[in-house]
């Protein structure tokens, strides 16, 4: 295989990542559809007779300890992932992109006590800092998205400051601020446009970790509240049936988050692509 298919081969491969992503919004479409049409009745929330039956026609992917079907909750946790997520990485922009851009354009003791707070909280351990803010929030979809935004801001803050920094010393900035343009017109109209090129690398970057961080909060008990279902609370819930031989309840959320995670690491990788060329 010569330099030239590989290279195709590769980016054929990260392509792939929009298709998984596309697969897991319209996943999420037709179960909120189908939940606001009452379609599944109590069935995703009620207990049944059948605890942990494995694999068959009438349960795809088996059900757990409750008899809940795994198919379903794997299904649920999907929407609850890419609700957090994105809720998590809009609060993280409404926060970091703004206060990078008038950190970096005004610079001085604004600059040095934003950087200062903000230096701090990125160089605390992304897990460590969820942990702890979600512990102190407490559970619920909105603490959680709450506890990865102050774990993600400051690598937007970081980001757009230091591109600000670059960006106002350009000349034609330097020709707009001499030809009387107001403080709010250079930022918006000069600066803001040609700093956020970087941004969609680092989001769909965050966006594949916040997955894991998630689930990771799940699994500890620190995510959603019990009754929501959410791959880390599932997994959790699993990891005391696998040595009995009861394997699809850990399989298959693991696997739903795998592809996720895969799926916007490929879509990362090839928007930097894009951009290098």
């Amino acid at each position: 295989m010569n330099v030239k298919s590989s290279s195709q081969v590769a980016q054929n491969i990260r392509k792939t990542g929009f298709l998984i992503v596309i697969l897991y919004l319209l996943i999420v479409l037709i179960m909120k559809v189908l939940e606001a049409n009452n379609f599944f009745g109590y069935s995703l929330s009620s207990f049944s007779s059948d605890i942990f039956a494995p694999p068959s026609l009438k349960h795809l992917c088996g059900t757990d300890r409750l008899g809940r079907d795994v198919c379903l909750r794997t299904l649920q946790g999907s929407s609850i992932a890419i609700e957090v997520v994105v809720l998590a990485i809009i609060f993280a922009l409404i926060i970091g992109l703004p206060l990078g851009l008038l950190s970096g354009y005004f610079g001085g003791i604004f600059d040095k006590c934003l950087s200062l707070v903000m230096d701090t909280i990125f160089s605390i351990p992304v897990i460590l800092m969820s942990v702890v803010v979600a512990f102190v929030l407490g559970k619920g979809i909105i603490n959680a998205s709450i506890a990865l935004c102050i774990v993600y801001s400051p690598q937007y803050f970081r980001l757009i400051r230091n591109q600000t920094l670059i960006v106002k010393s350009e000349t034609y900035v330097e020709a707009a601020r001499v030809s009387g343009a107001n403080v709010k017109t250079i930022i918006f109209k000069y600066i803001f446009p040609n700093v956020i090129t970087p941004l969609p690398i680092l989001i769909t970057l965050n966006a594949a970790d916040a997955v894991l961080v998630l689930g990771s909060l799940g699994f500890l008990g620190l995510g959603v509240p019990a009754d929501v279902p959410e791959w880390g609370s599932d997994l959790n819930l699993a990891l005391a049936a696998l040595p009995t031989g009861i394997w699809w309840t850990a399989l298959f959320p693991g696997l739903a988050m795998f592809f996720l995670v895969l799926g916007l690491s490929f879509i990362g990788e090839e928007i930097e692509n894009i951009l290098e060329k």
